[in-house]
């Protein structure tokens, strides 16, 4: 057991240029470290994550939630647990697996990626984040649940605000104010179209919320209002930044992109890698009922525990050669990775195991695959390489890319 003056401290610029340098020394030298600015444990050892993610001893509950996610979402399935949780998970989870998911929003997904790509197909580059990944999971979410995508830019804006509610480790007030006022501006927005859902229901995911009854129970609107909350925010930031890390990744990697061209069905293996390896989101919490021992020590009763994906993901007690980018290791399972069962942590594990993992793969699927169709000799423009940025939330901000446009060829399309 140390303390923060010892190790690497998360909320140092240091930290926030390589924090994968500092996890190598926290897993090594520091499995557990008080840190004081954010009145909070850290544990970083695969091991330890896994365990508090599992969380099949009571000690581990997710009550952080009361405060780190109510005030902005509202009472969301994450901070429930026992009949609560499992009925309301039951409630929402059909509609983002099986036959809901490939046939009613398979072709929402198709179509929004369409959209997206026939902007920049034919002009020879594109930024992959600016032009692409912002927008997709976005407008996908906002077309499942039937709303208005001309309302995007007031969608981003929310989902930003929550996810820097979520990240605010230093207790900027601004960022604190940003997202209380975001709770209030979403419930003005949607609370008047859950109640005319209610009165006139359609096909839409919002409709079906509305609609959904398990042994008796039904969301109330501020449970509906609080879910599409939390689908807005986790789902447009997490797929926005995997879609970009993928192409990072594999874009610095050329043998291995080139093997996904050529092989569409290891798509899911870059995915699974890129979750493990510069995963979307770094950091989740959990609070101890009771006093727990990990790596390092004991974490004492009604502390907040602050658990390192990134670092855990990372772990070389776990993976072999974990520091490299490799979609064929033997040590992570593509056909697993989007479940409760799977070999790396980014969507935690247990009964709060991500509900939208299936609808991720959806989308990161059929995006890069029409992203491959539409650039096949997709590379960085010239000079340029992508550089991750977050702490909480992690990606790169920018993935300019230039390409010939298919159908192009010769001197012409060079010049594209």
């Amino acid at each position: 057991m140390t303390t923060a003056q010892q190790a690497p401290d998360i909320l140092s610029p240091a930290f926030a240029a390589d924090p994968y340098a500092a996890y190598r020394i926290m897993r090594d030298e520091f499995p557990l470290i008080w840190h004081e600015p954010m009145q909070s444990w850290i544990v970083s050892r695969y091991e330890d994550v896994e365990r508090a993610f599992k969380d099949k001893e009571s000690a581990w509950t997710t009550d952080n939630y009361g405060w780190q996610l109510e005030p902005v979402h509202g009472r969301t399935i994450l901070q429930l647990s026992g009949r609560e949780h499992s009925v309301r998970r039951a409630l929402v989870a059909p509609a983002f697996r099986g036959s809901a998911l490939q046939e009613k929003f398979l072709p929402v997904i198709e179509g929004n990626s369409r959209d997206l790509i026939d902007r920049f197909r034919d002009t020879g580059e594109a930024d992959l984040v600016t032009d692409y990944a912002t927008h997709f999971p976005v407008n996908v979410i906002a077309d499942m649940l039937g709303l208005d995508k001309g309302d995007h830019a007031r969608f981003h804006g929310w989902y930003t605000s929550v996810i820097a509610f979520l990240g605010n480790l230093s207790q900027d007030p601004e960022v604190t104010a940003s997202g209380l006022r975001t709770r209030e501006e979403f419930a003005e927005y949607m609370l008047p179209i859950i109640q005319e859902r209610r009165e006139n229901p359609g096909d839409d995911l919002l409709s079906s919320l509305c609609a959904a009854e398990v042994d008796g129970t039904r969301m109330s609107d501020e449970d509906v209002k609080a879910f599409c909350s939390l689908l807005l925010a986790a789902g447009g930031e997490t797929t926005d930044k995997a879609i970009a890390s993928i192409f990072a990744n594999l874009l610095q990697h050329p043998e291995q992109l080139a093997a996904v061209q050529k092989d569409r069905s290891l798509i899911a293996r870059a995915f699974a890698e890129t979750l493990r390896y510069t995963p979307p989101v770094h950091m989740i919490m959990r609070q101890v009922s009771a006093d727990v021992e990990v790596s390092g020590g004991t974490i004492p009763a009604g502390s907040t525990v602050t658990c390192l994906i990134g670092a855990a993901n990372r772990d070389d007690r776990r993976y072999a050669d974990p520091d490299s980018f490799d979609i064929f290791r033997e040590d992570l399972t593509a056909t697993n990775a989007f479940s409760a069962a799977a070999d790396h942590l980014a969507f935690a594990l247990g009964r709060h195991f991500c509900v939208g993992a299936l609808l991720a793969k959806a989308e990161v699927e059929v995006g890069v695959d029409q992203l491959l169709d539409a650039m096949p000799d997709i590379r960085l423009a010239d000079g340029f390489t992508p550089v991750e940025t977050g702490v909480f939330t992690r990606g790169p901000q920018s993935v300019p890319v230039r390409f010939t446009p298919v159908g192009r060829t010769g001197a012409a399309g060079a010049a594209q």
